[in-house]
């Protein structure tokens, strides 16, 4: 009846090797509860809330003063837009907790000229269509570009935990990837690291893996979500020459509506966001009752594990990385983190059609969404439009993901209700 995994199942721990001779640790995880304060890993000073009344927020200065920067909201006076999706990181990335996912979605859209992906009329936007505007006359509406004929919506991921991510080493996504059996093999990718002077990285940020360092993710998204420009944001290639581009309208220009000079935030403010993300906690588990091991075990057993990887060890403290831009802090590094992801492409049948930095390959993939979390969702699928878990899981199509499928689909109603309960202590 079901899929016999036998030596295989060492790819559930085969990144949990030693670095070296230092201690491999869990990492400090959060209940994701905003009742509690209980967010903050360690790295750096936690600080005091910040009460704008007394004084305010300094970018790195703390925990806390990173959490309120990252919460705030721009106004037209700080540069917001011309077009944009959110006035603040937190209008997003809120649910359970400061950082997490939440019901929020962007549009992406493009089309195809001579079978190759084209994105909108415009300048950086790529396929980002900006769902709000300062002004009615520079909405962007798909309308005004007839010929996006390819559209998709992206549901909001959860940051929290993300510092972790980013502290995983290249060869440990790499060395996943080749202990995948065939059908499961993920796609890698290098992208550029912009505070690194473009230098590559195997990417793990984003439904496209757009992305691979924190600063990197968060210039693009304060530019293109809020319409910030700052020198992180790549639109021209250095720093020194980063930040002064806005976002337009579909091709048509807003200068008429941004009256602030640019670069709009001087990199301070898109140092708090990636700062904020990496003292984050990772997300941790609900209740593990006795269902809840069965499940799990069954998760394995049916080869769910392949590509949503249970454990993964990240690089050692002081290990530099994006492009040397960054050094692994302690409380970020060796620690042993269970993200259910391999933060590979993927086409299991769900892909967007949109084309990012992998190219036309990567049309129809997608990254293996990390499951941390997953209780706290409602809407699932890179779309949002799974409605449960088992709607999701039905969704799943290709040759591994047709395998898995149909594994679920054998299983006997308590098996079912076994993996369920795994799946929802997430």
């Amino acid at each position: 009846m079901f899929f016999t995994v036998g030596a295989l199942t060492f790819l559930a721990t085969l990144p949990n090797s030693v670095a070296g001779s230092q201690t491999i640790t869990d990492a400090s995880t959060t209940d994701l509860d905003k009742r509690t304060d209980e967010l903050f890993n360690g790295f750096g000073t936690k600080g005091a809330p910040i009460d704008e009344c007394v004084a305010d927020p300094v970018p790195l200065r703390s925990f806390e003063d990173n959490k309120f920067i990252f919460n705030e909201n721009e106004g037209v006076e700080d540069g917001l837009g011309p077009v944009y999706n959110a006035p603040g990181c937190g209008n997003c990335h809120d649910n359970p907790d400061f950082g997490g996912a939440s019901q929020m979605r962007e549009l992406r859209a493009g089309h195809l000229v001579n079978g190759a992906f084209v994105n909108p009329p415009g300048n950086q936007n790529q396929s980002l269509i900006q769902l709000r505007a300062v002004a009615a006359s520079i909405q962007e509406r798909l309308d005004v570009a007839p010929l996006e004929n390819i559209t998709a919506f992206r549901m909001t991921l959860n940051t929290i935990g993300d510092g972790f991510i980013e502290a995983i080493a290249n060869d440990t996504i790499n060395n996943i990837r080749l202990g995948q059996p065939a059908g499961f093999v993920g796609t890698l990718i290098q992208v550029p690291v912009v505070e690194a002077n473009r230098a590559l990285r195997t990417a793990r940020f984003g439904w496209k893996n757009q992305h691979a360092s924190l600063l990197s993710f968060s210039g693009d998204a304060y530019l293109n979500e809020m319409g910030i420009t700052n020198i992180f944001d790549d639109t021209a290639g250095t720093l020194a020459t980063n930040g002064r581009r806005e976002n337009d309208s579909l091709g048509r220009s807003v200068t008429a509506f941004d009256g602030v000079a640019d670069p709009e935030d001087d990199g301070d403010d898109v140092q708090a966001f990636a700062q904020f993300m990496r003292q984050t906690r990772a997300p941790g588990r609900g209740p593990i009752t006795a269902a809840v091991t069965r499940g799990e075990n069954l998760f394995t057993l049916i080869a769910c594990n392949f590509c949503h990887t249970p454990s993964i060890v990240t690089a050692a403290p002081g290990t530099v990385i994006n492009g040397g831009a960054f050094t692994v802090p302690a409380a970020l590094g060796n620690k042993r983190i269970r993200p259910f992801s391999d933060f590979l492409l993927h086409d299991i049948g769900t892909g967007d059609g949109i084309v990012q930095n992998g190219g036309e390959g990567t049309r129809n993939m997608v990254r293996t969404p990390p499951l941390w979390g997953l209780r706290a969702r409602a809407e699932l699928m890179h779309d949002g439009l799974s409605r449960t878990i088992n709607d999701a899981i039905q969704r799943h199509a290709g040759v591994g993901g047709t395998f898995v499928r149909n594994q679920f689909n054998q299983l006997d109603p308590a098996q079912r209700a076994d993996l369920m309960a795994f799946l929802n202590s997430l």
